[in-house]
């Protein structure tokens, strides 16, 4: 069961990005992130609200969320730090290059991960799963040299380290998300809620520094529909995500590489309405990830 749901996951993940995208161009990266993440924790905020004036009838439809502990808020703080920082990085990235780039080499994430899984949790892969890793770390090696032939050159373009960064933390976040769920033994509304909590908290104090004192930037920033889409959709993929999570069987370098099946949708759809380049080259490394994912999943 948590092979399905790490899928829809992926699903959510696939229409996130491609939202993500349009919401970012031309735009203010910082003011896009706060708005999106605002998005998503108003979307939850109902669930928080029945959970405190009627706790009764949100533990009868799934979605109560729990009181926890200040040590708990401190290990959830943790995690909203990685990730906002992976997302700062990432967003700059997303701005500045093709999302038919980007998207591939975040799909590295599982190497990161399966790396981890290893070492932290002991997770003990087979040959199958071995194929499978190394053709998605090769596959995102072709899409470096597609990627020269869009003027982007992998050894010195800083938004490439960037995004290369953000795929290392956003990985080291889903290590930690495997220890909130089943050692702490959070469910996912409760972790969801207080996250996207603290993101806000952190965002807005980027902001006064770098966004709210400057009105030539508050004026050039433009809300568009993709911002509270990209919020909803992300709340979505993390909602099944973390319900795969709490099943103990679940493995999560598996859980990991099920959900880079997303580039599906965002280099596919995405090339086609972005309009970028080499698409058709572009899907040569697609099949090389996909695979890779295939040979994990069949495993």
């Amino acid at each position: 069961m948590w092979m399905y749901l790490g899928l829809l996951a992926a699903l959510f993940l696939g229409l996130h990005n491609l939202c993500k995208k349009h919401a970012v161009q031309g735009n203010e990266v910082f003011p896009v992130l706060l708005g999106t993440v605002s998005s998503g924790f108003i979307f939850v905020l109902p669930f928080y609200l029945i959970s405190v004036y009627n706790p009764e009838y949100a533990k009868e439809i799934g979605f109560l969320i729990t009181k926890i502990s200040w040590t708990i808020h401190g290990f959830i703080f943790i995690k909203s730090a990685i990730m906002a920082c992976s997302w700062v990085l990432a967003y700059q990235a997303l701005k500045h290059l093709p999302i038919t780039i980007v998207t591939p080499i975040r799909s590295a994430g599982p190497f990161f991960t399966f790396i981890g899984a290893i070492l932290i949790y002991q997770e003990r892969p087979n040959a199958l799963q071995w194929v499978g890793f190394f053709l998605i770390i090769f596959s995102v090696l072709l899409y470096s040299k597609i990627g020269k032939k869009e003027g982007i050159n992998f050894r010195s373009n800083k938004w490439i380290f960037a995004i290369i960064a953000a795929t290392f933390l956003g990985a080291s976040s889903g290590l930690y998300d495997k220890f909130l769920i089943q050692s702490l033994h959070l469910n996912p509304q409760t972790l969801i809620f207080w996250f996207c909590f603290y993101v806000i908290l952190i965002l807005l104090v980027i902001l006064s520094i770098t966004w709210f004192p400057y009105a030539e930037k508050r004026r050039a920033f433009k809300f568009r529909w993709s911002i509270p889409a990209v919020g909803i959709l992300l709340q979505a993929a993390d909602y099944f995500y973390f319900k795969a999570l709490q099943d103990p069987d679940a493995l999560i370098m598996l859980l990991s590489a099920i959900k880079r099946s997303q580039i599906l949708i965002a280099v596919v759809v995405g090339g086609l309405i972005f309009k970028e380049q080499n698409k058709r080259k572009k899907l040569v490394p697609l099949a090389g990830i996909l695979l890779g994912v295939f040979f994990i999943l069949y495993s």
